[in-house]
């Protein structure tokens, strides 16, 4: 099984007449995706990459049925993108877009909270979901893993590919790339709920990285509600205070959000972290091994 998208999704694509859009549909459907069309106000009524064109989300899903929109729209007009995919209630919504300002993602996020949170959001600055073998809404190779029963959930896109592809033997349920701005809209513990509710996934991988506390929060929720085996990682050891690294909220604050703090915190309560990727990986498939 998988968890938010299935092999049965309808995914719409908002800016898929964009180079972004049009590149990443592609690799969608090469994928097996059920891409059924693109909005775009400005070209509604056409066919792009044989696919329809529609003016809104909300028409896009009264015609084709979509329940996943995959965003690929410029930051300046991010904002507005999701609010419409929040008002057409269309169940999830994967923001690709880098660069969104806070305000702007922390604007349609309690705009989703105010409409009863119909709408799931995934990003911004993210690489998306994939379920291998079913489906994948974003920019995550579709081809570097196979389908299996690790969930996954990571802050960083790099590493979420590296991790899938070391681990392509034993395979994925779904991988979640949350992304790593410092305000996002699905979380590590979203994801850590959602995995443990699966019967399709038998362990998780959870990839953080220095900057705020949502490692440690994710800690706090594994300790209380999580039974299946977890193996982490946390990016950025070597991190000097101050300097944000990569994503823009990868910020080590004095003794605030330091990548031993966090691993300290896992540790705790019984998940096994790896000093690096490839030790992660290995980490894995010893629990992997053993079942």
């Amino acid at each position: 099984m998988a968890i938010w998208l299935t092999e049965n999704s309808k995914i719409i694509v908002q800016g898929m007449t964009g180079g972004e859009g049009t590149k990443h549909t592609r690799r969608m459907l090469a994928s097996g995706a059920r891409v059924v069309g693109g909005v775009n106000a400005r070209k509604a009524g056409t066919v792009h990459e044989g696919l329809p064109v529609f003016g809104t989300v909300a028409e896009a899903m009264r015609e084709t049925g979509a329940d996943v929109s995959v965003v690929f729209v410029p930051p300046a007009f991010t904002k507005d993108a999701v609010k419409e995919a929040i008002d057409a209630e269309i169940p999830l919504c994967v923001v690709i877009t880098e660069g969104v300002p806070v305000h702007d993602t922390t604007e349609f996020w309690a705009y989703a909270v105010a409409k009863g949170n119909k709408t799931r959001i995934i990003g911004p600055n993210c690489p998306g979901i994939a379920s291998p073998g079913a489906s994948n809404a974003g920019i995550i190779p579709a081809d570097i893993t196979t389908a299996g029963r690790i969930g996954l959930v990571s802050k960083s896109g790099t590493l979420t590919y590296q991790l899938m592809y070391e681990l392509r033997d034993f395979g994925f349920s779904t991988a979640v790339g949350i992304g790593g701005d410092p305000v996002i809209g699905t979380t590590h513990i979203d994801a850590l709920e959602a995995f443990q509710a699966d019967p399709g996934t038998d362990a998780i991988v959870m990839i953080g990285e220095i900057g705020g506390d949502a490692e440690e929060r994710a800690a706090a929720y594994i300790e209380k509600h999580v039974t299946k085996p977890v193996v982490a990682y946390v990016a950025g050891f070597t991190a000097p205070e101050g300097k944000t690294m990569g994503h823009a909220g990868a910020i080590v604050s004095g003794s605030a959000g330091t990548a031993q703090a966090k691993k300290e915190a896992l540790e705790k309560v019984g998940v096994r972290v790896g000093k690096t990727p490839s030790e992660t990986a290995r980490l894995m498939r010893e629990i992997m091994s053993s079942r």
